[in-house]
């Protein structure tokens, strides 16, 4: 493992190297307190409460991020005066944004008023890391139905399918839209999507 601030000579060497890496460390350290504060209260039941240490959380994660500069290696390369994160606090800075992501999403579907088009943009975010994330592909597909895009819906609740053959809630969900979609008149576009 790299010594703190050999990493980065650029952003001062020394002391102001290993000033940059600390402060870092210390926001992925809070932002994964806040996302466990989270998790406590979801399993409470409090999940407006549970919402502001997701939303906390990921506020630590964008910190570091722009401490850092770019997060991970697809976004633009960082500013020389930075201190680049390790690849174990890389991995650590996106496994915590995708499961604040995901866990926010859980929150709001509870919610007494759901915001779908919040549920479907965060389920995006963990779909654009996680490809393959079943509650997020479930969840985006839920979303589209209750925003009444009823093809995009039945596209993620069907690759959902494809993941756990067996859950009804997804069943229920694919019927339903396909229900939604007959009624609309959007036969062709229902055609299109099981051909």
């Amino acid at each position: 493992m790299e010594e703190p601030g050999q990493g980065c000579p650029e952003a001062g060497g020394g002391h102001r190297a290993r000033a940059e890496e600390g402060a870092a460390e210390s926001q992925i350290r809070k932002a994964v307190e806040f996302k466990a504060e989270g998790n406590r209260c979801y399993k409470e039941k409090k999940f407006r409460e549970a919402i502001g240490k997701y939303h906390r959380a990921l506020l630590q994660l964008k910190g570091v991020q722009g401490r850092a500069g770019a997060a991970s290696p697809e976004q633009s390369p960082p500013d020389p005066g930075r201190c680049p994160l390790t690849e174990e606090q890389l991995r650590l800075v996106e496994s915590t944004e995708v499961e604040c992501y995901d866990s926010l999403t859980a929150c709001l579907l509870q919610s007494e008023l759901v915001n779908y088009e919040r549920v479907r943009e965060y389920c995006l975010k963990v779909l654009e890391k996680q490809g393959s994330n079943f509650k997020a592909t479930y969840r985006a597909g839920i979303a589209s139905y209750h925003l009444g895009d009823y093809a995009r819906a039945l596209l993620y609740l069907k690759e959902a399918k494809s993941r756990e053959p067996a859950d009804t809630n997804v069943l229920r969900y694919i019927q339903l839209t396909e229900l939604k979609i007959l009624r609309r008149g959007q036969r062709d576009g229902y055609k299109e999507l099981i051909a």
